[in-house]
């Protein structure tokens, strides 16, 4: 791809995933640009984050809107006012609507902390362990209407190997951080 494509990376958290794009494009790993950071979230440290970076952000508080339809159509416009093509969720912990999922048909992109179609949905890593699983890991992928339904792009695993929770969500955030901008690299060179 000639130019590079303007991210919006949505999340609701710490925001380590978007550290991890941001210094992947600094070090010219990921051929994009960081146009925005959104989050439902104004007080998620991901906003400061964003802050130390130069990068603009914009927190909504969904609970002020009627519907989830009139906050998309908000954060829509928002993301057209920036030029955005892609759109990068990391720890948004909200499912994606019509409106958004219509603007950005095959351009939404999500990392989950499993091996997909395994444990969707919250607590992914207490899911993998609970259930005994030998393997846990990684996945990136298209975003749709369900929950962690979408296509896989890519994923990476490891052997569990007695590890606790604290070991397990440590290595799953290394592969995160490994994954996801290499993963949204070779997604944006097609």
């Amino acid at each position: 791809m000639a130019t590079k494509p303007k991210i919006a990376v949505f999340a609701s958290g710490n925001g380590s995933n978007f550290q991890a794009i941001a210094d992947a494009i600094q070090t010219g790993k990921l051929n994009a640009e960081l146009a925005l950071v959104v989050t439902d979230r104004p007080e998620a440290f991901v906003v400061e984050r964003a802050r130390r970076l130069g990068i603009e952000s914009f927190s909504f508080v969904p609970a002020q809107f009627d519907s989830k339809g009139l906050y998309e159509e908000m954060l829509k416009e928002k993301l057209v006012e920036y030029g955005v093509e892609w759109i990068v969720l990391a720890g948004y912990m909200r499912l994606i609507g019509p409106v958004l999922l219509e603007a950005y048909d095959n351009r939404i992109v999500n990392i989950h902390p499993s091996l997909l179609p395994a444990f969707p949905g919250k607590d992914a890593i207490g899911q993998t362990i609970a259930s005994g699983a030998e393997m846990a890991g990684v996945t990136v992928h298209f975003v749709d209407a369900g929950m962690d339904t979408g296509s896989i792009i890519s994923q990476k695993s490891f052997p569990i190997e007695g590890r606790d929770r604290a070991a397990v969500e440590a290595e799953i955030h290394k592969l995160e951080h490994e994954l996801y901008p290499a993963t949204l690299q070779e997604l944006f060179a097609r």
